[in-house]
């Protein structure tokens, strides 16, 4: 009888098995792979578990006036989960769209680790908590109808905010919400989702008008009493400190309130912020050096090739295709830049910000004041865009060092420059792959990942420290190589899979861009995919089919295969591009066509996206969640991203850190949402790693050109620091 393998047994095999297969006698079929660590247990499975003793802590509130409001312990930055919540509320407690009202929740420090946004999360994570929670309120509802009236429950019927007896009477549920509330009833069941009726179909988004007419209110258009506009100098390169500072000038120009040293720079406070930005560049500073001063893209660069583990398979025994990438630093770039409001007073202090980890800045925030937690009081504001960029919380604690030195209230505004030059950014990283195969099929696919190190000091790493007992990896990981393996995973059936990160701790601003290690990682396995094919003789189409690894997946390929008309001829310089990715329960296919006529500035022309993602909430804004995905990977594969130059980002405005304009964007999307089939995958990071292989596929196929360095087009066509 074979012994069970433990979990670390598990890893240790995982890793350790390709010196144990390369003479294995090889099936008819694809070579199975064993399970990855993320597809036994992927990293929102982990904050699920993490979550769960709080997971039902919700607050719904049913009002006089029939109208129901519900705290979302979450952070909307534009994925759009406040209109998914808010049809989850409606659909159960049958309700009209407009009859709910979602807000973010203030920093909760009871929820523990139930109040981080991220890992494409939130709809996994609140399904079954929000459902059960409304139809408490639903249950509560009918018992006291079902008093007022003397009928048995079960006579009763709900719809559009009433409550109905047999013979057509009608409460509504204003009417009853204050004898609902002494109501206690026994847990209620959601609905069965075969009667969804709202909860599947493609819903606009709730807060869409207040958006496109300036009516949306982010931080900065908040009214906080006393809280001035303030800005911040800061180092010529990341993480300089202030030497000394003369602010005479500064101090003696119009509406200017104060001036203040903190960790960071100097702040300026004024009436204005032109004001303030003003007086910040009258001052005169001298400068400590910063912690990358002597570093630049080669150095870094070769930092990162020295540091890529070695491979385990030699390529002496088996036929092989080997291929390095080099993926380059890229910012955030948000439409919202970094901002937050901060009022701290000597026994308490309370923040504005939009905040993806609030209760961690809560903690932080109180420690650096020297406050107990619960006399800082934290809001969470809706953001204008990020992803990963807000679940550090440097501008609120910024705001609130600024606020303790200045005395007063401030209203902290980061500039476009500072965000992309001392902001978060996605991690430069280096990839090398190899494939070894024979009479037509993979028998080991290894991928090195070197990464500068990503930075996880925002709640994540409690979270996986809280849970490490159930991790399907090994104890002794790094926090960043335990996210790796639980969100990236190999779907194909290449025999031995090995995917193995290493970090390089250089002192930069990094953070979770959108999609993590797998943006890069699974864009970088896609390209190999195709080449794979091309040395077997097999269609990029056909051989992934082959190789994937259940028929769900299967599914998403013919979508697109079969939509987007694959294969069909196309003029010189013009060609198709596949990529697909599983994450987070979730699975895409996307298919692109691309004019690389001129190689220096193609352009994506058409895109065919499918997506599984288990039981779509709102089919609209999983398009929309789609669609973003494919513009962050047009962007990031063919010209977006960060020069750095002896310590400091080059790109400091949307003029120089070239995302996608409308113009780079293809004129033809498909996007197609198959059909329910269980319960809700992830779908805010979905998106872009299967657009990224495509795009950089099509790129080859167009062009004959390998590409192995992305941004693929990546010159400094700017002056970065004008006159």
């Amino acid at each position: 009888m074979a012994s069970p393998t433990t979990r670390r047994g598990f890893l240790t095999f995982l890793v350790a098995a390709p010196t144990l297969t390369v003479a294995s006698r090889l099936p008819a079929d694809a070579l199975p792979s064993l399970p990855a660590p993320a597809e036994v247990m992927d990293l929102g499975d982990v904050l699920i578990l993490a979550g769960t003793p709080t997971s039902n802590m919700l607050v719904l509130e049913v009002g006089a006036d029939g109208q129901v409001s519900f705290q979302l312990p979450r952070a909307e930055v534009g994925q759009g989960i406040a209109t998914a919540v808010t049809m989850l509320v409606a659909e159960e407690l049958d309700l009209p769209l407009g009859s709910v009202h979602v807000s973010l929740s203030d920093a909760r420090p009871e929820l523990l680790f139930n109040q981080l946004t991220g890992g494409s999360n939130t709809i996994r994570s609140v399904y079954g908590p929000v459902r059960r929670t409304a139809a408490a309120a639903r249950a509560q509802l009918v018992a006291a109808a079902g008093q007022e009236w003397q009928l048995d429950t079960g006579r009763l019927s709900t719809k559009d905010g009433k409550v109905f007896a047999p013979d057509g009477r009608s409460l509504t549920y204003g009417a009853l919400s204050t004898a609902a509330a002494r109501i206690a009833v026994a847990a209620a069941q959601p609905k069965d989702e075969s009667a969804f009726r709202l909860v599947g179909t493609p819903t606009s988004r709730v807060d869409a008008r207040a958006m496109v007419t300036g009516n949306q209110r982010y931080t900065l258009d908040l009214d906080v009493p006393g809280a001035m506009p303030t800005v911040v100098r800061r180092p010529p390169t990341i993480n300089g400190s202030v030497r000394a500072v003369d602010a005479a000038a500064a101090k003696a120009m119009p509406g200017v309130l104060a001036v203040a040293v903190v960790p960071t720079g100097v702040a300026v406070m004024a009436e204005t912020f032109g004001q303030a930005l003003d007086a910040r560049d009258a001052l005169t500073v001298t400068w400590n050096k910063g912690t990358v001063d002597d570093l630049s893209d080669v150095d870094i660069r070769g930092k990162l090739h020295a540091a890529a583990l070695p491979f385990v398979v030699p390529p002496l025994l088996t036929q092989y295709v080997d291929a390095e990438f080099d993926f380059a630093f890229v910012s955030h770039a948000p439409m919202e830049t970094n901002s937050a409001i901060a009022d701290v007073r000597a026994d308490r202090a309370e923040i504005w910000a939009g905040l993806k980890s609030p209760i961690v800045a809560q903690q932080t925030i109180a420690a650096t004041l020297g406050l107990p937690q619960d006399k800082v009081k934290v809001h969470v504001v809706q953001g204008g865009g990020s992803f990963g960029r807000r679940l550090f919380f440097d501008s609120a604690l910024e705001a609130a060092q600024i606020s303790r030195a200045m005395g007063r209230p401030v209203k902290l505004m980061w500039t476009r420059t500072d965000d992309m030059r001392h902001g978060r950014a996605r991690a430069a990283s280096h990839h090398k792959i190899r494939a070894t195969f024979a009479l037509g099929e993979v028998l080991t696919f290894e991928h090195r990942v070197a990464s500068v190190e990503t930075d996880f000091r925002h709640g994540l790493g409690e979270i996986l420290t809280a849970t490490a007992a159930h991790l399907p990896v090994g104890g002794d990981l790094s926090f960043a190589e335990t996210v790796f393996l639980t969100t990236v995973k190999v779907p194909y059936n290449f025999g031995v899979v090995t995917q193995l990160l290493n970090e390089v701790p250089l002192r930069m601003h990094t953070g979770s861009w959108r999609s993590v290690y797998s943006a890069n990682t699974r864009g970088a396995e896609e390209i190999m995919v195709d080449e794979l094919a091309k040395r077997l003789g097999k269609d990029p189409v056909a051989f992934r089919r082959a190789n994937l690894k259940h028929d769900r997946q299967r599914a998403v390929l013919d979508k697109v295969a079969s939509a987007g008309n694959w294969g069909r001829v196309m003029p010189k310089g013009y060609a198709q591009g596949v990529g697909f990715h599983d994450e987070y329960k979730s699975c895409t296919a996307c298919l692109v066509e691309i004019d690389a006529r001129d190689p220096k500035a193609p352009r994506v022309t058409k895109a065919v996206i499918a997506a599984d993602v288990g039981r779509p909430i709102n089919p609209r804004g999983l398009e929309a969640q789609l669609l973003g995905g494919l513009t962050d990977a047009i962007s990031t594969t063919l010209r977006a991203g960060l020069h750095i130059d002896k310590g400091l980002p080059l790109e400091g405005s949307y003029s120089h850190f070239h995302y996608a304009r409308q113009k780079d964007s293809p004129p033809q999307v498909e996007i197609h949402i198959m059909p329910a089939n269980g319960e809700p995958g992830g779908a805010g990071e979905l998106g872009v790693p299967a657009a990224v292989g495509a795009i950089a596929n099509a790129y080859a196929r167009a062009t004959g050109i390998k590409p192995r360095s992305f941004p693929i087009n990546f010159p400094v066509d700017f002056d970065p620091f004008p006159r």
